[in-house]
């Protein structure tokens, strides 16, 4: 039998699962109340993430601007903003004059030229089967159909892919809409989070209990801090993998190297599995010309990853992770089934700022009781 103590904790976890199932019932019921609200914070949430994405990755640059001072000059952070502003647009500028027109005509000629590289592929593949030795079970695939029906399926999305472009123009303008809504709000969003971001702090440990105001802003700081370090090494590590790994397949022969190196930068924001999907492309063009581009291909890759690895990781984001691999990986696994390649870039960094948060809580128990 149960003792009083008890029954009385058992009937009130009871009411408290019965109450939030009330909670969750009623909800749903009146889900007009709350649709205009999930529309509100979806409308925002891309523009608010992007800004703040450029916030953490620019704010280091501005603080270093502020630190100038000459004799009884010193640099303001408005000014600060407005000088990093005017660096940021120029390099778009000079990034859209320069590699836009590049990056479209190598997409342009890629995709036109993508079912000659699959049957160059099938002829290289066929010839290396017929002169090397391979195990029985090898005979009994058809390879020439598969890599038929892999031309197919490609030569498929692509005609369906252009297909849509011409049906689906109300879905493109809508699409279009939002692309120029959002290019249009988040300079706004960034220059006032650039310019207001430390006021922020003031403001939150105003609105605190005084008992709990220190604490929360150290809390507050530590998290900042640790997306802070996230995103700028994250940048650092993208510009580096993207630039070399053009630079590599341009020096090696392979074609379209500055949108093949531009992929590679882009994947290497997922940790750990972003350089494999970032290398798929290099590999499949290097099949279409010969095995020797193909170790060529690696051998640029491994390089790049290896300096980036030992030299760009330890020192632009160094323990502020501190993450094993392995549960990485599992993290990645899972926010891309439940949210795709979004969950899979947001994953990691929201895992680590919740690890801070675990950490700190933790630390301020056994604080309070140094014999638990």
């Amino acid at each position: 039998m149960l003792d009083k103590k008890k029954r009385t904790r058992l009937l009130y976890w009871t009411l408290e699962l019965l109450l939030l199932a009330l909670l969750v019932f009623v909800c749903t019921q009146i889900d007009f109340i709350f649709k205009p609200i999930g529309i509100f914070i979806s409308t925002l949430f891309m523009p608010v993430l992007i800004a703040g994405f450029l916030f953490y990755a620019l704010n280091p640059l501005v603080n270093l601007l502020m630190r100038i001072r000459y004799k009884r000059f010193k640099v303001g952070r408005t000014l600060a903003v407005t000088l990093v502003f005017i660096f940021f647009f120029v390099l778009i500028g000079l990034a859209a004059a320069y590699l836009v027109p590049k990056l479209a005509n190598q997409v342009e000629q890629l995709v036109a030229r993508t079912p000659r590289y699959l049957n160059e592929l099938q002829v290289y593949l066929t010839e290396l089967t017929k002169n090397t030795k391979r195990p029985s079970w090898f005979d009994q695939i058809d390879l020439t159909e598969y890599l038929d029906n892999i031309k197919g399926s490609v030569n498929g999305i692509l005609k369906g892919f252009m297909g849509s472009l011409t049906t689906s123009i109300g879905s493109m303008i809508g699409a279009v809409t939002s692309v120029t809504i959002t290019i249009v709000t988040v300079p706004f969003v960034l220059f006032y989070m650039l310019k207001d971001g430390p006021k922020l702090l003031p403001n939150i440990k105003k609105v605190l209990p005084k008992n709990r105001a220190d604490a929360v802003a150290e809390l507050l700081v530590k998290m900042s801090d640790t997306i802070a370090k996230y995103i700028s090494g994250q940048v650092i590590e993208c510009l580096f993998v993207g630039t070399f790994s053009a630079i590599g397949y341009s020096l090696v022969g392979i074609p379209y190297a500055l949108l093949i190196g531009m992929f590679a930068g882009i994947t290497n924001i997922i940790p750990y599995l972003g350089p494999y999907i970032g290398l798929v492309p290099a590999i499949f063009i290097a099949l279409s010309l010969s095995f020797k581009e193909v170790i060529l291909v690696i051998v640029v890759c491994v390089v790049v990853q290896q300096v980036d690895g030992n030299l760009i990781y330890p020192n632009v984001i160094g323990k502020s992770l501190d993450i094993h691999p392995l549960t990485i990986i599992m993290i990645l696994l899972a926010a891309g089934n439940i949210a795709g390649l979004l969950g899979m870039i947001l994953a990691i960094p929201a895992y680590a700022v919740t690890k801070v948060v675990v950490v700190y809580l933790y630390d301020i128990w056994k604080l309070q009781d140094p014999k638990r």
